[in-house]
């Protein structure tokens, strides 16, 4: 019985697990990808790769807490069973009304709702986990704005990131070490940039495995019959890296086409950020999304680099009204290479202004899907659990 569950349980991983590598190698990766930098198979190892890095360390204090301390006794292998078939659920929810819910905010409600339903609910970690839920978005939007209207601008002016035609490094191969070499149309700034990219690609990676190995993996070593917690992250890895090699592929043609009209630097800016408040709020156990983090911090880019021909009090105060936030919509036609206009000045003829870059009632239709989502997983895990109290 005990085989039967866990391998119910390692179906269930494996099922998440494949589903969130087809979802965030996209974040992560899609943008290079759109700008032709490196390939999708390229992109789906290096994803695994550093999944795995970012699970294997950091995201252990993140397993830590969903399994042992968001209830105050252990989480056992058939509840994190019936936990990982809520966090499938959220996913299938998320697929079909095409909106990014948290995976990480699914699987604490799932666990909460648990808790509520033995009486073995922690409340102070709830509570702290949940503030950070608040927080964060308004951290990312923040960081974002300053971003879009101080640094944005002028980093753009200074620094142009292109592709040339052909490889962008050759090997001599008639030594007896392949000596590495420029390609014909390849410049010494092209390859630092580039090389800039991957290192944020990957860091990026590092950052959805610090946040996302946990959500597949820590169901399943709660319990003496439960996994290891080595076994449970190598496990969760694979299935994120062979959704990375398949589904993502589509994935990432389809990030990559929604940013083609984002710079690759805006792009750059908003993966450094989001991935940097992940990583460190999971360093201290804090289950968190790397999709709010992104998505917040893109409309605050937004935001802010539209605001620039205005005051901070105007731009905070006015009715911005306008269009769906999308995410080819950071700074549209960007000129780069030329200065943009001070602050307070009109933007030059091509820059979207802030009605077409900021729309409050997109931010408030994926604020409310991020509080629907963990509310639905964990009523339903809550309804679960007391008509089933035995699997608890």
């Amino acid at each position: 019985m005990v085989e039967t569950l866990l391998a119910i349980g390692i179906i269930a991983s494996i099922f998440v697990g494949f589903n969130i590598g087809g979802s965030s190698t996209g974040i992560a990766w899609g943008t290079p990808v759109g700008a032709g930098i490196i390939k999708k198979t390229t992109a789906a190892g290096l994803m695994t790769f550093f999944v795995f890095l970012g699970g294997w360390t950091v995201g252990r204090n993140v397993m830590d807490t969903l399994s042992g301390r968001i209830i105050t006794v252990e989480l056992t292998l058939s509840a994190g069973v019936a936990v990982l078939f809520f966090i499938g659920l959220g996913i299938l929810a998320a697929n079909i009304f095409g909106v990014p819910v948290p995976t990480s905010m699914t699987t604490v409600g799932a666990i909460a709702g648990l808790g509520l339903a033995t009486g073995t609910l922690n409340y102070p970690v709830v509570a702290e986990i949940i503030s950070w839920w608040i927080v964060t978005p308004i951290i990312g939007f923040w960081i974002g704005g300053v971003i879009g209207r101080y640094i944005y601008p002028e980093v753009n002016r200074r620094v142009q990131i292109k592709k040339s035609e052909g490889p962008l490094l050759t090997f001599d191969r008639n030594r007896t070490i392949p000596k590495p070499t420029l390609g014909s149309n390849t410049t010494r700034s092209e390859l630092v940039s580039t090389t800039v990219v991957l290192i944020i690609g990957c860091y990026m990676a590092f950052s959805a495995g610090v946040s996302n190995v946990p959500n597949a993996a820590a169901p399943l070593v709660g319990g003496v019959s439960g996994l290891p917690d080595d076994t449970a992250i190598i496990i969760a890895t694979l299935a994120i890296g062979v959704g990375g090699f398949t589904i993502a592929r589509r994935t990432m043609e389809s990030v990559g086409g929604e940013l083609s009209d984002i710079p690759l630097l805006a792009a750059l800016f908003v993966m450094i950020t989001a991935s940097t408040i992940t990583t460190l709020l999971s360093w201290f156990g804090i289950p968190i999304s790397l999709v709010m983090a992104t998505v917040m911090t893109i409309v605050g880019i937004g935001w802010g680099r539209a605001t620039r021909p205005v005051t901070i009090r105007e731009a905070i105060t006015q009715d911005t009204g306008g269009s769906e936030i999308v995410l080819g919509a950071i700074t549209a036609e960007e000129m780069e290479g030329k200065p943009a206009a001070p602050i307070g000045e009109a933007e030059p003829e091509g820059v979207l202004d802030a009605g077409d870059l900021f729309n409050p009632r997109a931010i408030i239709k994926y604020i409310s899907m991020w509080i629907i989502g963990p509310s639905i997983s964990t009523i339903l895990a809550y309804g679960f659990f007391v008509l089933i109290p035995g699997v608890a």
